[in-house]
């Protein structure tokens, strides 16, 4: 099937979620431009998962079953089997909004230097709200994980960094590594402000246990070759965001606050005695 761009869907115990992300997808007006592959990695919950996947007949769905590999393998099993050039990483608990698909082909077929296009997404479940990612900025990508799993990638951009990492101590960041790699592989990014998909905020999500182990995540992902020039600049960019907090918390203090006050009219005074 020669379909423009192919849905990535890991799946592990998430078959009642999953069943809300393929309706999204199905609802595409133009199922002809979609390859769906579905993970199934190695999901245990007494095989309600996998009834559920193969209970689909859609002839632009695949269901790969396979044991646990854990995330990282899971995406790149699934974008290894893809027919298509572009690939939407879709989390089995998230939906997908329909100009998405077509704004992303669209900006990938016009553009061959761009390896990433990304937007803003409407959270749902325990958190009801819009999320603004922004425009690019290699700072912030340093910083932090600002932007979600969930875009269009171009498979060259992916197959040039060797995929995601399936070596992660603790799963939950390896979108943020992936992205990271593609910048520094000298791959652009693109910003869509628009909301293109769902995000599911729930209890015990993978990201929560990413992020309790973050210290161990980052000296993991800093201490890659590939990473050494992003490690020497975040290194300076949060020394600089600690002093601006450092900063800031120092001016929230009762005295230096008055002595910041009392400033500009001792150098007012001092210019009239130098006069």
């Amino acid at each position: 099937m020669n379909s423009k761009l192919s849905i990535v869907i890991p799946c592990y115990n998430m078959g009642d979620f999953v069943k809300e992300a393929l309706a999204s997808v199905l609802d595409y007006p133009n199922q002809d431009d979609l390859e769906i592959i579905v993970v199934n990695d190695g999901s245990n919950d007494d095989g309600h998962t996998k009834a559920i996947l193969d209970s689909y007949s859609n002839t632009n769905i695949t269901v790969i079953h396979q044991e646990n590999q854990g995330l990282g393998a899971a995406r790149n099993n699934g974008i290894r089997a893809a027919n298509s050039s572009y690939i939407i990483p879709l989390d089995a608990d998230n939906k997908l909004r329909h100009g998405y698909i077509s704004k992303g082909i669209s900006i990938l077929d016009k553009h061959q230097d761009i390896g990433v296009v990304y937007s803003d997404n409407r959270q749902f479940g325990l958190s009801n709200q819009d999320v603004k990612v922004g425009e690019f900025d290699v700072a912030k990508l340093l910083k932090k994980n600002y932007i979600d799993a969930c875009l269009v990638l171009r498979k060259s951009a992916w197959e040039s960094v060797n995929g995601y990492d399936e070596q992660m101590p603790v799963m939950g960041y390896e979108d943020w590594d992936l992205n990271m790699r593609l910048f520094f592989k000298g791959w652009q990014f693109k910003y869509i402000n628009e909301i293109l998909y769902d995000y599911r905020v729930r209890e015990n999500s993978m990201l929560v246990t990413s992020n309790e182990n973050k210290s161990l995540l980052l000296d993991y992902m800093f201490s890659k070759p590939e990473l050494e020039q992003a490690k020497l600049l975040r290194d300076k960019i949060m020394g600089y965001y600690n002093y601006k907090t450092e900063l800031t918390n120092l001016k929230k203090r009762k005295v230096i606050n008055a002595a910041l006050k009392i400033e500009k009219p001792l150098k007012s005074i001092s210019k009239r005695f130098k006069k």
